[in-house]
């Protein structure tokens, strides 16, 4: 190897964003012996909700892929080693600025426009500059517009520079940067936006051109959101789906729980779990909910896999049981409080996170009564449990207070019609008024 590539640098995998641990690799964009340049995307991998492109924030030839397509990677660990120049890196101490304001989080600074491997990035054109190094135009509409995408990544490798680029409506294409290099630094962009703003108040990036309003902010949709985004929109754009509801008694499984917690507080499944029970149950006996279309045909499984939603700060995810209807109330209890908490940390596999057949939906935890939820694509039904809380309600007669929720079951009409979706939520209604019948034979 000769001496100007003697340097060598091994790149670790990077938080992702998401609080993920681990990611799976799908597969490598660059091979060894590659050309790299700063930003170029070396591989796609995998996250529990989205895939995720990965650049490099070294220049250099390829060495060393730690992976192979189908691995799982632990964040922190070695990705990629390039054998660089031997010269100290230009760009380390912007780099630094990055750590520290960041928290060396990777996400936000990759880019989709990028050279192929094994070609060295072009110099921009010099453009007329203004103060502070950034590359701007004379104060025009057509100045102000974003530069054209050349294919050749921008010079940039902090997020904090491309996150105030997004926000003021600049595009990174168009920049030169003052830094070495060529590298586009905060200060490009905020003299860029300075000349952007003194050039025409009708064009300012801050204002929304709709509603005439300040922006306060603008995020775009990643990650996890993107995914929920994604797969919401194509449950209501696919599905033909169809409501119904019901008010439930629930006072007998209430108290049912309350004497089980008196004499073994310690292993008395939640109200869900119970309900969960009482829905596989409901399931065995109604099997089209819990079917799907695939590609033209109604598909159906050997078993459920009873999906529930879990809200993170993340956003809202569906991990499942696999195998549900082989559990126990105590069983399911266990599982739902091990997932939920594997969901919070960011912790739960892509596996378990989309393999449900079948969603339980408690939104009761909100503080609501009922809702008509989006089905969890691309299943055929999910069933919505309010809260409980104290109701009039007359009993053989008579007018009393009782424990009273609403289950709303939202199923697609194309797998079954209204008499057996109708049919297994008063199932599940009558097991949650008689639990102890209805446990006995489970």
């Amino acid at each position: 190897m000769s001496a100007a590539l003697a340097k060598q640098q091994v790149f670790l995998l990077p938080d992702l964003g998401e609080g993920l641990t681990e990611a799976e690799l799908v597969r490598w964009l660059v091979s060894v012996g590659d050309n790299l340049v700063v930003d170029q995307p070396i591989a796609e991998v995998e996250t529990a909700k989205s895939l995720v492109e990965i650049p490099s924030p070294f220049a250099g030839v390829v060495a060393v892929l730690h992976g192979e397509a189908g691995q799982l990677m632990d964040v922190g660990k070695p990705f990629l080693t390039v054998d660089g120049p031997d010269a100290a890196d230009p760009h380390e101490g912007y780099r630094e600025e990055e750590r520290a304001g960041s928290g060396n989080v990777l996400i936000g600074y990759g880019t989709s426009g990028h050279t192929a491997s094994g070609r060295s990035r072009p110099r921009k054109a010099a453009a007329a500059s203004v103060p502070g190094g950034a590359a701007a135009a004379a104060n025009t509409p057509a100045a102000n517009a974003p530069a054209a995408n050349t294919g050749v990544a921008p010079l940039v490798i902090s997020p904090l520079v491309r996150k105030l680029a997004r926000e003021s409506g600049i595009s990174l294409h168009g920049v030169t940067g003052s830094g070495p290099g060529g590298l586009i630094l905060r200060k490009d962009i905020v003299a860029l936006g300075a000349a952007i703003t003194s050039a025409d108040p009708a064009a300012l990036p801050g204002i929304d051109p709709r509603s005439g309003l300040s922006v306060v902010s603008r995020t775009p949709l990643t990650g996890v959101r993107k995914a929920i985004a994604a797969n919401l929109s194509r449950s209501r754009s696919e599905i033909p789906e169809a409501t119904v509801w019901v008010e439930v008694d629930a006072t007998a499984l209430v108290e049912m729980r309350a004497a089980l917690k008196q004499t073994d507080p310690a292993n008395t499944p939640g109200l869900l779990a119970f309900i969960a029970r009482f829905v596989l149950a409901g399931l065995a006996k109604f099997p089209e909910l819990n079917t799907r279309i695939d590609d033209g045909a109604l598909l159906a499984v050997d078993g459920v896999n009873l999906g529930f939603a879990a809200q993170t700060d993340r956003g809202l995810v569906v991990p499942s049981i696999r195998a549900a209807e082989l559990l126990s109330a105590r069983e399911i209890d266990v599982e739902l409080r091990r997932l939920t908490e594997l969901a919070r940390a960011g912790k739960a596999s892509p596996a378990e996170l989309s393999r449900g057949t079948f969603t339980l939906n408690n939104y009761g935890v909100f503080g609501v009564d009922g809702s008509a939820a989006i089905i969890n694509y691309p299943e055929s039904a999910i069933l919505g449990v309010g809260r409980i809380i104290d109701k009039p309600w007359v009993v053989q007669g008579e007018l009393a207070v009782r424990k009273v929720t609403e289950l709303t079951l939202v199923f697609d009409h194309r797998v079954c019609d209204g008499g057996t979706a109708g049919g297994f939520l008063r199932y599940v209604a009558d097991a949650m008024e008689n639990p102890a019948t209805v446990l006995a034979d489970l």
